[in-house]
C-alpha cells in the first residue's frame, strides 16, 4: 500500500484541525495569509487530485515517444527535425526581407531629400519604391510569423522526445538491472540509504526547478498560491513527465532496491506535507539540520531575499553546504506566492501558465540563441525582459546570504 495513500486522512485531518486553528488566531490576532481561504484551498486540493492521476497517464502516453522503443518516437524526431528546417528557412526569409526593405528605406529617404533640394532624382522616378517596401514587409511579418510558430513545434517535438527517454532509461527498475553495487537487500540500512539518497537528489531537482525556466513551468504550480497553510502542500505539478530530472534511478544502480527508491519517495512526500504550516514557529537545535516549517516559508516566499533558497525536503544541510540556505527573517515577513502573481483560481490556468509565456516568448524571439535561453535558463532572464507580465519570478540574488 502506499504510504501518501494511507496518511490521506491525517492530511484532511489536519488541515481541518489547522483551518479552526487559524480561524481562531484570526479573531484574536486579525487575518493573515497563512489562513484558509475556500476558493484558494478548492484549487490545491483540484491540484492535488490531479498530480495523482494526470502524470500516470502522461508516462503511459510517453513511453510511445522513447528512441528505439516507442511507436510515434520517429515520426516525432522527423516532425522536430522537419519543423526546425522550416524555422531555419523562415529565418533566412524574414532577414533577407529585412534587408531589402532597409535598402528601399534608404533609396525612398534619399529620393525624398532629393526632391526637397530640387534634384532631377526625385521619388516621383521610383513609384515602385513604396509599393515593393510593403511587400517586403509583409514578407518579413508572414516569415516571422511561421518561424516562430515552427520554432515551437521544433523545440516541443524534440523536448518532449528527450524528457520522454531520460525517463525511460534512468527508471529505478532498468538501472537496477545494471547496478554497480551489490544488491543491499531490505533492510533498514537498505531503507536508510534509500531515504538519504533521494533527499539528496530531491535537492538538485528542487534547485533545478528553480533554475531552469522549463522546470520552473512544472515546479510553478506549487508555488502559485498566496497562502502558507497545510493545503499548500497538496498544490502539486501535473506534468512531471516533461522534465529532465537528475534521475532517482542512480540509487538503483548503487543497489538499493526499486521499491526501497518508492518507499523513499513516499517518505519524503509525507515530511514535506507538514512544514507547510505557520502553526509551528521554531523547532529549536533541530532546525540546524531539518527542513522546518520556519526554514520552508522562506522557501515559499516572493521577497527578493528568500528566492530561491532552501530547497531542501527532510535535511537543511545540503542547502548549508551548497550556499543556498536562508533563515526566516522576523524583521522580513515571508510575502506567499510569486513575485508576478497570476490572480486566478483556475486550475489550468496554474497548470499551464508558464507554459504559455514559455511558448509566447519563443514565438516572438527572431533567433535560435533567445528562443533556447528563453526556455532553459532561469526565469529571472526571462522575466527581466517583460517585467508586466504575471507569473515570473525575479532574478536571484547576486550571491547567497551566509548560513
Amino acid at each position: 500500500m502506499d504510504l501518501t495513500v494511507i496518511a490521506i486522512p491525517g492530511f484532511f485531518g489536519s488541515m481541518a484541525y489547522e483551518a479552526h486553528w487559524l480561524k481562531r488566531r484570526a479573531e484574536r490576532e486579525g487575518p493573515s495569509a497563512v489562513d484558509y481561504e475556500r476558493s484558494d484551498t478548492i484549487a490545491s486540493l483540484t491540484m492535488g487530485t490531479g498530480s495523482l492521476v494526470i502524470p500516470l497517464l502522461a508516462r503511459k502516453v510517453a513511453d510511445n515517444f522513447e528512441w528505439g522503443r516507442g511507436r510515434w518516437a520517429r515520426p516525432l524526431l522527423f516532425a522536430g527535425v522537419a519543423a526546425a528546417a522550416a524555422t531555419a528557412v523562415a529565418d533566412a526569409v524574414a532577414r533577407a526581407s529585412e534587408r531589402e526593405a532597409g535598402v528601399v528605406e534608404t533609396r525612398s529617404a534619399g529620393d525624398l531629400d532629393a526632391e526637397r533640394l530640387g534634384s532631377n532624382h526625385s521619388a516621383s522616378s521610383s513609384p515602385d519604391v513604396p509599393d515593393s517596401g510593403s511587400r517586403r514587409t509583409r514578407r518579413v511579418r508572414w516569415a516571422r510569423k511561421v518561424a516562430g510558430n515552427t520554432a515551437v513545434a521544433a523545440i516541443a517535438a524534440t523536448g518532449l522526445s528527450v524528457a520522454s527517454t531520460w525517463t525511460a532509461r534512468t527508471g529505478a527498475k532498468r538501472l537496477h538491472r545494471h547496478r554497480i553495487l551489490p544488491d543491499l537487500g531490505g533492510g533498514p540500512l537498505a531503507l536508510g540509504v534509500a531515504v538519504l539518497g533521494w533527499d539528496f537528489i530531491y535537492y538538485w531537482n528542487h534547485r533545478l526547478q528553480h533554475e531552469s525556466r522549463i522546470m520552473w513551468a512544472i515546479h510553478v504550480v506549487h508555488h502559485s498560491s498566496e497562502r502558507y497553510n497545510l493545503s499548500t502542500a497538496l498544490r502539486q505539478p501535473w506534468a512531471d513527465s516533461l522534465g529532465i530530472f537528475v534521475p532517482y534511478g542512480l540509487l538503483a544502480l548503487l543497489g538499493v532496491r526499486p521499491n526501497l527508491i518508492e518507499t523513499a519517495r513516499q517518505l519524503n512526500l509525507i515530511y514535506q506535507y507538514w512544514i507547510h504550516t505557520d502553526a509551528i514557529r521554531s523547532l529549536g537545535r533541530f532546525e540546524g539540520v531539518l527542513n522546518t516549517p520556519s526554514h520552508h516559508r522562506a522557501h515559499h516566499g516572493s521577497n527578493r531575499k528568500y528566492l530561491d533558497r532552501n530547497h531542501g525536503s527532510i535535511l537543511i544541510v545540503w542547502d548549508r553546504l551548497f550556499g543556498t540556505f536562508e533563515r526566516e527573517d522576523p524583521d522580513d515577513p515571508v510575502i506567499y506566492g510569486l513575485t508576478k502573481n497570476i490572480d486566478t483560481f483556475n486550475p489550468l490556468r496554474i497548470a499551464t501558465h508558464e507554459y504559455a509565456d514559455i511558448i509566447r516568448d519563443v514565438r516572438e524571439s527572431t533567433t535560435w540563441s533567445d528562443r533556447l535561453n528563453f526556455v532553459v535558463r532561469g526565469p529571472g532572464w526571462a522575466y527581466e525582459r517583460h517585467p508586466d507580465r504575471p507569473g515570473g519570478e525575479a532574478p536571484p540574488l547576486p550571491e547567497p546570504t551566509a548560513a
